[in-house]
C-alpha cells in the first residue's frame, strides 16, 4: 500500500502520517525529515536544500526524487510505504509512478487534508517538535500543548522550534504549494485516487486521529 499524503505546511499531514505508519506496519518517508537531518549535520546536500527551505521555496525535483528513489528500495518499503512531503510537483509524481511501476505496484491513495490557511499559520507558529528523532511527537502551544512547558510527554526529551516557522516564510510556503498542488492534485484526479479530507475541527487535538481513520475507511 503505497500512500501520498498531501495537504499545506502545517495542515496535519506530518502527524497523521506517524499514526497511520503505526497502525499500518509501514515506514513513514517525510522527505522533510530528511532533508532537516541533512541540514543538522551540515551535509553539502543539507546545505544545498537549506539555500531553497530557509526561503520558503521547494528543493529542486532532481535532488528531491533521487533522495526519496533510494529510501524506497529499503528493505522495509517492500510492502508499501506512508510517504509526506513527496511528491510535491508534477515531475516528482510522474517519476514515483515510473519508479513504481518498474516494481509493478503504483499508488494506493492520495489523501488530500483540507485546513484553512489561518488556522495552519496558527498552528505552526505555536508548533513544538520533539527532538528525539525516533519520537518526534509534534505539540502545539495553543491547540495540545505538553503537560509540562517544553518537555515531551511522551520520552520526556526538550521540545525544540522550527527556526524557519514565522510568519512571512509560513505565508510563502502556503502559497507555494497552492501553486504546485493545483496541477498535482488535476493528476491524481485523473488517476482515480485522490480524495479530500477535512477534520470535523482542526483545532481539537484528535484531529489527526480523524484523518486517519477516513485513510483507513478508505483502503479497506
Amino acid at each position: 500500500m503505497y500512500i501520498v499524503m498531501l495537504g499545506a505546511p502545517g495542515s496535519g499531514k506530518g502527524s497523521a502520517a506517524k499514526i497511520l505508519a503505526k497502525k499500518t506496519a509501514l515506514p513513514h518517508i517525510s522527505t522533510g525529515d530528511m532533508f532537516r537531518e541533512q541540514i543538522k549535520k551540515e551535509t553539502e546536500l543539507g546545505k544545498l536544500a537549506n539555500s531553497y527551505i530557509s526561503k520558503g521555496q521547494l528543493v529542486p525535483d532532481e535532488v528531491t526524487i533521487n533522495i526519496v528513489k533510494d529510501r524506497l528500495n529499503w528493505e522495509d518499503a517492500t510492502n508499501g510505504v506512508i510517504l509526506d512531503g513527496f511528491p510535491r510537483t508534477i515531475e516528482q509524481a510522474k517519476a514515483l509512478d515510473e519508479f513504481l511501476k518498474g516494481q509493478g505496484k503504483s499508488v494506493t491513495l492520495v489523501p488530500e487534508i483540507i485546513i484553512p490557511d489561518q488556522v495552519i499559520i496558527e498552528r505552526i507558529l505555536n508548533r513544538a517538535t520533539c527532538s528525539n528523532k525516533e519520537c518526534g511527537a509534534i505539540y502545539n502551544t495553543k491547540f495540545k500543548p505538553p503537560k509540562i512547558e517544553g518537555i515531551c510527554d511522551i520520552c520526556g526529551a526538550p521540545l525544540s522550534i522550527r527556526n524557519d516557522d514565522n510568519e512571512e516564510t509560513i505565508k510563502s510556503r502556503l502559497e507555494v504549494y497552492r501553486q504546485n498542488s493545483k496541477d498535482l492534485v488535476e493528476y491524481y484526479k485523473e488517476n482515480g485516487v485522490w480524495t479530500s479530507i477535512t477534520p470535523d475541527d482542526p483545532t481539537a487535538g484528535n484531529a489527526s486521529d480523524q484523518v486517519v481513520e477516513t485513510i483507513l475507511k478508505l483502503t479497506k
